[in-house]
């Protein structure tokens, strides 16, 4: 399982506290990297994001696991008039609160430091809920999920953006000599912290996808849960609700 791949490896420090300061140490590059990484395929996925949670005229939005904004940012486009992101780092939070300035989106998103496995909102809270590329840095997955569905309210959307990994071939073969030889490199040439970028590659071939992350989904109460794969299966979109 994913919690058991960390950043560093030989850190006394457990999961959670490793990915923020993993994250912290990328953060000024993080974004020109994303868009190397993926080829700038990732603004595609996370229009899909957009347009499955507009459909669902949303007034609240949280993203979790936001980063420097970049999913939030894109929420903005939709009718909601309340946007929170959450995300464990420091850095990459201050990265956003910039990019939010700029955009003169301050009176509706609002970038805050918190856990997504420990939350501070009220049951029931947010009409949709979205995380982009960042299941698979929780801790505890399932306490996290359980966390996700307390305050996502009923009839809401949940809705992931996650990495998996290509069932058929030639994909499969080209998608982990990709991620084994190639991803490293960049994220070396992009960032001083020669460990992120391989654990960013360890754990996503880890972490489970389709059918297997739709079991848990389910097994913690949610419903309607679809998987769609992205690109020939390097990502996938979830969708979910609540009772």
């Amino acid at each position: 399982m994913s919690e058991k791949i960390t950043p560093y490896k030989n850190s006394t420090l457990g999961k959670k506290e490793q990915v923020a300061q993993m994250f912290d140490t990328i953060s000024g590059n993080y974004d020109n990297l994303n868009r190397v990484i993926s080829f700038g395929i990732d603004i595609k996925w996370r229009k899909k994001v957009l347009k499955i949670v507009s459909g669902s005229r949303p007034k609240t939005i949280l993203d979790i696991a936001t980063g420097t904004g970049d999913l939030a940012i894109l929420m903005a486009q939709s009718n909601a008039e309340k946007i929170i992101g959450l995300d464990i780092s420091a850095g990459m939070l201050e990265v956003g609160i910039k990019k939010i300035e700029e955009k003169k989106l301050s009176n509706r998103i609002e970038l805050i430091l918190g856990d997504s496995e420990n939350m501070p909102f009220e049951d029931n809270y947010f009409d949709a809920i979205t995380v982009g590329f960042g299941v698979r840095n929780f801790e505890n997955l399932e306490k996290g999920f359980a966390e996700i569905l307390r305050v996502l309210k009923p009839n809401g959307v949940f809705v992931i953006l996650e990495t998996s990994v290509p069932d058929k071939t030639p994909y499969k073969q080209g998608y982990r000599f990709y991620s084994k030889n190639i991803l490293p490199i960049i994220g070396k040439l992009f960032s001083k912290d020669n460990s992120a970028y391989g654990y960013l590659s360890e754990s996503a071939a880890a972490f489970p996808y389709g059918e297997a992350l739709n079991n848990i989904l389910r097994k913690i109460g949610f419903i309607d849960v679809v998987a769609m794969p992205q690109t020939f299966g390097v990502a996938t979109l979830y969708s979910a609700s609540k009772k």
